[in-house]
């Protein structure tokens, strides 16, 4: 096997056509040895024997990815971040995973040193596995841990175990960076046990963390089991309690939290999800991927045979798909959901530039009782929410700006 690494293209001088050119690729991975109980996610179920090596679908489809990656037009920028996600990219071989950096080098290129992610799940590779990632370029790995208590793993429908965990996490100590996800608001979860996942994961000395609150999705058996805020999942004033606990521990142990969800040490902050929370644009690919190029998003159908189906009339039509690009208020709008999630916060220039010197009247009027109790900071260029406090009652303030740049017409 060839690393993607020797197929690297030279960074060159940013043009004003590339610059608004992706530079950030999201591939999707569906496969799952089972489906977690709380799961809405686009996956293919193939039980707990079957991964890359052996499964001849699992290669049919990686062979489909390829082709709709060949079949995408470059648009002239090469990748900076590539974000294997799922699902459980840790199913894949290592030649597998070979195949798409090869394709995706092949088709745009990658930067000289690119940020490579692959989510994995603890009970699915070993060190084999883990050496052969490593040595294509894979820089980066998220964990999913979500709990370190057996019962609260098998209350979720998780594959593995606190044993796998503890096994994963030793063996992903040599990797340049690496991220364990938790998750609070699990079914019979206690405040005490979410300490000792807290405590665990600072044990475990991971350079990133991401801290994940259960949503209850209908279509799940979770959705058809459990109503939010109801036993025996925790109570409302209950999780906001999780969610401060993971702050004051996380940030005493050195951690950044730099995003409503996520704490890193310094130097690690995961740079292709950074490119999400700014409103850039990204390739997406893979069964169920989103994709958010020259302003429009697009989304591919969640079941193999739709997703086969939708490539072979993607490549048939040049590369080209319809999708309509989102109107500038949309674009503003998303913009702001998503940037407020940062610590960092949104820049005010663009938005009173485009929605007129009305706009920061409306935010001191509409956000006063927030900026009044030190959830909303509003200084000469930004406006972000405080931690933890603003992040806590961040859906209600988006809320008031939405309505308020409404009545702004």
């Amino acid at each position: 096997m060839v690393s993607s690494s020797e197929l690297i293209s030279p960074v060159g001088a940013e043009t004003a056509s590339t610059a608004a050119a992706p530079a950030a690729a999201y591939v999707h991975i569906p496969f799952c040895r089972r489906r977690c109980f709380y799961c809405d996610f686009p996956i293919a179920v193939i039980g707990e024997r079957q991964r890359g090596e052996t499964s001849p679908g699992i290669q049919s489809y990686v062979d489909w990815l390829c082709r709709e990656i060949l079949a995408t037009p470059s648009l002239g920028r090469p990748l900076e971040t590539i974000f294997f996600g799922g699902g459980t990219p840790s199913l894949l071989s290592v030649a597998q995973v070979d195949q798409v950096l090869q394709t995706l080098a092949q088709q745009f290129g990658l930067t000289n040193r690119p940020e490579i992610s692959m989510e994995m799940d603890p009970a699915t590779f070993d060190r084999s596995h883990l050496s052969g990632y490593t040595s294509l370029g894979i820089s980066r790995i998220s964990l999913g841990v979500q709990a370190f208590q057996d019962e609260l793993l098998e209350r979720c429908g998780r594959f593995h175990r606190r044993q796998d965990v503890d096994r994963a996490i030793e063996l992903v100590q040599g990797v340049p960076s690496w991220s364990l996800d938790l998750m609070s608001g699990l079914p019979g979860q206690t405040l005490d046990q979410w300490q000792q996942s807290l405590d665990a994961a600072i044990a475990a000395a991971p350079s990133h963390l991401s801290v994940y609150d259960l949503v209850i999705e209908p279509q799940t058996p979770f959705g058809k089991q459990y109503r939010p805020g109801e036993p025996p999942l925790p109570s409302e004033s209950q999780t906001v309690a999780m969610y401060r606990q993971a702050q004051a521990a996380l940030t005493a142990a050195g951690y950044d939290h730099y995003e409503i969800s996520n704490y890193a040490r310094p130097g690690h902050r995961c740079r292709h999800n950074l490119t999400y929370w700014r409103n850039q644009p990204f390739y997406g690919f893979g069964m169920g991927a989103t994709s958010y190029v020259g302003h429009c998003r697009m989304a591919r159908p969640r079941t193999r045979e739709t997703y086969r189906q939708w490539v072979a009339a993607y490549e048939a039509a040049g590369g080209q798909a319809t999708s309509n690009p989102e109107p500038p208020r949309e674009q503003l709008t998303d913009g702001l959901m998503v940037g407020l999630r940062l610590a960092e916060g949104v820049a005010l220039e663009p938005l009173v530039s485009q929605l007129g010197p009305e706009f920061l009247p409306m935010v001191r009027r509409r956000l006063a009782p927030y900026l009044e109790a030190g959830q909303v900071v509003l200084t000469a260029k930004r406006l972000r929410l405080s931690d933890p406090d603003g992040f806590l009652v961040s859906n209600t303030v988006l809320v008031e700006l939405f309505n308020g740049i409404d009545d702004l017409g």
